[in-house]
């Protein structure tokens, strides 16, 4: 995998892993000082965001590895496993958070007040999660990958979260009503939930192969209608490596050709298709003599151009 790629997601994920420590070590520090479970709950968010990047590190250099016997498509699928990863770990957080805050409103232990020192360290948490976004959808958008775009995602929410927690608290001091910290640090559990699923199902879509966009899949056979002598481009099938494309398609050619001319043929695809799609791994194309494709009718995998 691209060498490149592996040092933009190192020093992403070094940036993510130093900024959260911070932010973690003073949430949860003045969160216990001023009595906020809502800001503490915030810091442990934080804290699973230092796993995160720690974990980030790890695949960086697990995906520059090249291709081998064992693994002949490369280590590309590393990332999308290491994402799958972050979305239980933010599912098991915002769980952990939502008990926590249930189990204090039932004890009766929410009657104490946040002091105001819990909202100056929220401010300042929104601020610098805001630059740590930034910093994630930079890199990620640079190296492609879904991974760092993942983090960021996560980043926004923890802005949202943070910002929640402010409302929160600022209404607990105004109102003087205790009750409102845990109810905030509830909805805090629930946000962080919602965003583990909704990663979760990104890379589950890329681990089965799947794609839910096909708008990849017309720029395909766009390009390939540009090629002289194509013919009914079908099974046509597309994944993910990391956030590149790896493609196999079939067309038919003229029966009657050298077997030079239809690969030659073959490599105009190839490139009409690089020229068109951004990110493209690997091209396999299979020739077969017009005509004959009814043999694969009863085959259950790839796309025709009239199937989109």
């Amino acid at each position: 995998m691209d060498t490149t790629k592996a040092r933009l997601i190192k020093t992403a994920s070094i940036i993510a892993m130093a900024g959260n420590a911070l932010l973690a070590l003073l949430k949860i520090t003045i969160g216990l000082v001023a009595g906020s479970l809502a800001v503490v709950g915030d810091g442990i968010d934080s804290s699973t965001d230092v796993i995160i990047a720690m974990m980030s590190l790890i695949v960086a250099g697990i995906i520059a590895r090249p291709a081998d016997a064992e693994h002949p498509w490369g280590h590309g699928r590393a990332e999308t496993i290491a994402t799958t990863v972050l979305a239980f770990f933010l599912f098991f957080a915002g769980g952990q958070l939502i008990i926590r805050a249930f189990t204090s409103i039932v004890s009766g232990a929410h009657s104490e007040v946040p002091a105001p020192l819990a909202l100056f360290v929220t401010v300042f948490s929104i601020l610098g999660k805001l630059g740590l976004a930034w910093s994630q959808y930079y890199f990620g958008k640079r190296a492609d990958s879904a991974m760092l775009k993942a983090n960021g995602k996560n980043m926004v929410g923890d802005v949202v979260i943070s910002s929640g927690v402010l409302i929160g608290v600022g209404l607990s001091i105004v109102l003087k009503i205790g009750i409102l910290d845990p109810i905030i640090a509830i909805l805090v559990g629930l946000w962080v939930i919602r965003s583990s699923v909704s990663i979760f199902l990104e890379a589950n879509m890329e681990l089965m192969d799947g794609s839910s966009d096909t708008a990849p899949y017309t720029a395909v056979f766009n390009a390939v209608r540009t090629v002289p002598g194509t013919i009914n481009p079908h099974r046509t099938r597309m994944r993910r490596i990391a956030g590149l494309w790896d493609i196999d398609i079939d067309i038919e050619v003229d029966p009657e050709l050298k077997v030079r001319d239809a690969h030659r043929i073959a490599c105009q695809v190839e490139r009409a298709i690089k020229e068109s799609v951004e990110g493209v791994y690997d091209i396999v194309v299979h020739i077969e003599p017009a005509g004959e494709s009814d043999q694969h009718v009863k085959e259950q995998f790839g796309l025709r151009e009239s199937e989109l």
